[in-house]
């Protein structure tokens, strides 16, 4: 098959001598230890990008349950004959049931007025390593239920 190809071109009898200390035995050596070095340097990368994600689920976990903290408050303090004190309660209620523990530092307001009640939830994520707490607020609102007569007098 060599013959259909041609004669074979003739190699160089002489290549030059490797220069000292960069044969394939020393550069084997020379490269020792350079994934324990690389694992240094990367896992803390990789554990900080971990611990990244969680904390914003967290911080996300935290928002929904504020979000779900004020509507819970709205639903009752709309009604009618109740003060706005009575949402905050129920918001209250709610949040020590949902997730104390997630959501913390928490400030939970209430507004009513003859058209519409505020439940405002203001706090904090739950940090993980304690450096940084993230800040989470949610406020609902809704219609304050009363009764109209036609003409304006009962």
């Amino acid at each position: 098959m060599s013959e259909e190809l041609g004669p074979a071109l003739p190699r160089p009898a002489s290549h030059a001598p490797p220069r000292r200390g960069v044969t394939r035995r020393s550069l084997r050596q020379s490269e020792r230890g350079a994934v324990a070095a690389e694992l240094v340097i990367a896992m803390p990368l990789l554990l900080l990008l971990v611990m990244g994600v969680v904390q914003f689920a967290l911080w996300e976990d935290a928002a929904h349950i504020a979000t779900a903290v004020a509507q819970q408050g709205v639903s009752v303090g709309r009604l009618q004959g109740e003060p706005a004190e009575a949402g905050v309660q129920e918001a209250r209620s709610v949040l020590d049931q949902l997730g104390p523990s997630v959501l913390v530092g928490t400030a939970i307001t209430a507004r009513k007025t003859t058209r519409m009640t505020t439940v405002r939830v203001t706090g904090h994520a739950e940090s993980i390593l304690g450096i940084f707490s993230l800040p989470v607020s949610a406020t609902a609102s809704g219609a304050s239920e009363g009764y109209t007569y036609p003409g304006g007098a009962p």
